[in-house]
């Protein structure tokens, strides 16, 4: 019996450590709650050369590149899984795969990234921001933090620990404008304490001969019922609409958390298994009658991340894509099928004309 008591109040007081703990957490996180409204100016880094827009034609290509910590060997406890990080070598090894890739693309003139860590735990402390800005020389950055956290508390026995983290772009011109737009809604208390506090990245460039090129780098919402996905789209399509009736180009990219309209699991052509997300496809009437979305129907640009990945066997879905604005004509659209060597996204490349 005396045994037993001791099991109890034992058991009682680890159950009573962890109730504090996470109550501490809490407390901590709502006094450090970053949560930013409304719209502020992003200060560049880099330089490029060039003020305007002397083309044409442009390539751009939008990859969520996972924090370079959830290639093919990881899974991930918040999404069934059980890992919270990658082996530190596993790290190393996704993160030069993503700078590789880049390296090979040479004639890219804008980049749009997201879930780039400025510090955090879970990509050991590395500024991504800082290595990817140097990988890229010539190009100009905005970083934009959609997630600030001081710590995160789970998994009780190995914590996420703090994430600053956010979306990056990349330009071979100097843009006239960068700003930071937050997203309407978030998630209710204190859930939301933990989660990303939601942006997109709007720049304008310069274009040869007076007009404006609209640039815009967008994360949508995970995990919500829909509701916050549904508020961002329309705060997105109200955007795109304004910018299009000044007379502006308008380019969208970046991960939407959604099916793009006409997604069609019968058109993977890779060997990979396909699903649908769970909101299903962007009603073809979004947007008016010439704005247009370009994706690969071909390719994969997510997995599910509940498992290592293995083709065939992963789920996987198309959520990375572009839109365009009726003045722009659409060239090549291409995702990249990397295996999800290193992020559990795969890129993807449009090429785009802009039309007189």
């Amino acid at each position: 019996m005396k045994a037993f008591r001791l099991f109890y109040r034992f058991f009682g007081a680890l159950i009573g450590f962890v109730v504090f703990f996470l109550i501490l957490a809490v407390f901590y996180a709502t006094l450090t709650d970053y949560g930013p409204q409304g719209s502020a100016v992003l200060k560049p880094a880099g330089k490029s050369q060039k003020e305007a827009i002397d083309k044409n034609t442009l390539n751009l290509v939008s990859w969520n590149i996972g924090y370079a910590g959830l290639g093919k060997e990881m899974d991930f406890f918040y999404e069934g899984g059980e890992q919270v990080r990658p082996l530190r070598e596993e790290h190393v090894k996704y993160f030069m795969g993503i700078i590789n890739f880049f390296a090979a693309q040479t004639d890219l003139d804008f980049i749009l990234l997201q879930e780039v860590d400025l510090k955090a735990r879970r990509s050991y402390g590395e500024n991504q921001v800082n290595r990817l800005q140097g990988s890229l020389p010539g190009y100009e950055s905005v970083f934009a933090q959609n997630y600030n956290v001081k710590f995160i508390p789970v998994p009780i026995n190995n914590p996420m620990g703090g994430v600053v983290s956010g979306v990056q772009n990349f330009s071979r011109f100097r843009a006239l404008t960068s700003e930071r737009i937050s997203f309407p809604g978030n998630f209710s208390w204190p859930k939301k304490l933990f989660m990303l506090d939601r942006c997109f990245i709007i720049q304008r460039f310069l274009v040869a001969g007076g007009k404006i090129l609209v640039v815009i780098n967008t994360h949508n919402s995970a995990f919500d019922d829909g509701t916050l996905r549904e508020k961002q789209f329309k705060m997105l399509k109200q955007t795109a609409l304004e910018e299009y009736q000044k007379g502006n180009y308008v380019i969208i990219g970046g991960d939407w958390n959604q099916n793009p309209t006409s997604f069609d699991l019968s058109a993977i052509q890779n060997g990979d298994m396909a699903t649908v997300n769970e909101l299903g496809n962007i009603a073809v009437d979004f947007m008016p009658e010439g704005w247009r979305w370009a994706y690969d129907p071909a390719i994969p640009t997510n997995r599910d991340v509940s498992t290592p990945y293995s083709r065939g066997v992963t789920l996987t879905s198309i959520l990375d894509y572009f839109l365009v604005s009726p003045n722009i004509e659409i060239g090549e659209v291409k995702a990249f099928d990397l295996g999800f060597e290193n992020a559990d996204h795969n890129p993807v490349r449009i090429t785009v004309k802009l039309s007189e």
